[in-house]
């Protein structure tokens, strides 16, 4: 089976994991600061790196240490993984689904803005396959209204746009480095922000908001005596996670240009095809998570399924949360409802071989008799 993604570590990984364990010390220490102060470094940014043990864990954590909860509404992007929705709900506040662009699948503001209300506290933009859609729009909109900005970047660790990498600028910006992201810590997640009062939150929050414990951490040391004001969360990395990142996170120029690669092939070898048809994506900028195309005329399942038959592993990216049980709305998205009946997600990750990308290419050609 040609795998739709999975992660690439090697002899790196394995020699930072052993490290580890010889130091016999696996929770929340040197390696995970280090680690956020190589995520720094990298982006080259002023903004403070928390990581913690998962994206749906950022998002989660973002949202409570911004007092985001019961009563409020968040707007969201219905097409997104149910993580976005599940960290809102998990403070008790209401996902507030909007629609979709029909050219780059991200949010649509003026679907956004009939859906704000007094409630309204804060919205989530989603950078859907690496893209980041004018963000500086969104930010006037929310300025506009007043709303906290959550930017969901899980697909977008190592893109760039207007010449600075993602998470250098906004308001709070949550990564995933999950198994089959752009860098993986096994799993894991980060936030990154410039708002000194959330900082210190978040660091605290993180490990179940026991005050100022990331610094005896960060000492050594252990807290045996301290005092908790919020509601805190077991959210913090491990050195085991983090020591995977860090080891990624040198590779990931290699990476980012094997992504990169395998794009630039598929918009190549399957721009002819009637049928078939591209995001409007910058390319040139993004480093790509996920390749989505979309499929006309009711021919994406019967594609899905002989692509399958031929050991070609596809995806869905996604069903639209507001299709959901959990979080179905009275109002259509009729875009994101188009979407999700034609776009296919097609194999993109670093170990994915040449002979590999030629068979996905040539079965989807042969799909269309092209």
């Amino acid at each position: 089976m040609i795998k739709l993604s999975k992660c690439h570590v090697g002899d790196e990984e394995l020699q930072s994991i052993q490290q580890v364990l010889a130091a016999a010390y696996l929770g929340m220490g040197k390696q995970v600061f280090d680690f956020e102060a190589e995520i720094k470094a990298y982006l080259g940014t002023e903004k403070e790196v928390i990581c913690v043990n998962s994206g749906t864990a950022a998002l989660h954590l973002a949202l409570a240490c911004l007092d985001i909860g019961l009563g409020d509404e968040v707007i969201i992007p219905t097409l997104t993984f149910a993580a976005c929705f599940q960290a809102v709900t998990a403070v008790g506040a209401k996902p507030i689904a909007c629609d979709v662009r029909e050219d780059t699948l991200s949010i649509d503001l003026a679907s956004a803005n009939k859906l704000l209300s007094p409630k309204t506290k804060a919205i989530m933009p989603v950078h859907y396959a690496s893209h980041v859609e004018s963000i500086e729009t969104i930010y006037d909109f929310a300025n506009a209204h007043q709303l906290r900005v959550i930017e969901d970047a899980a697909h977008a660790f190592g893109s760039y746009y207007k010449q600075s990498l993602v998470g250098c600028q906004g308001d709070v910006v949550c990564f995933s480095f999950d198994g089959i992201k752009n860098i993986t810590c096994g799993e894991g997640g980060a936030i990154l922000t410039s708002d000194t009062k959330l900082i210190e939150r978040l660091r605290d929050a993180r490990l179940l908001a026991v005050e100022k414990d990331y610094l005896k951490r960060k000492a050594g040391q252990r807290s045996w005596e301290f005092d908790i004001v919020h509601q805190g969360f077991r959210y913090h990395m491990s050195d085991i996670m983090a020591a995977i990142g860090r080891s990624q996170l040198r590779k990931i120029e290699e990476f980012r240009k094997k992504r990169k690669e395998i794009v630039a092939c598929y918009l190549s070898e399957l721009a002819n095809l009637p049928e078939l048809s591209f995001l409007s994506l910058n390319y040139e900028d993004i480093m790509p998570h996920i390749f989505v195309v979309r499929i006309a005329n009711n021919k994406r399942d019967a594609l899905r399924a002989y692509l399958n038959q031929h050991d070609i592993e596809v995806g869905i990216h996604y069903k639209p949360n507001h299709l959901l049980s959990r979080h179905k709305t009275i109002y259509r998205l009729e875009t994101a409802e188009k979407a999700y009946e034609q776009i296919l997600t097609l194999p993109l990750h670093v170990g994915l071989t040449q002979d590999e990308q030629n068979k996905v290419i040539a079965k989807v050609k042969e799909f269309f008799h092209a």
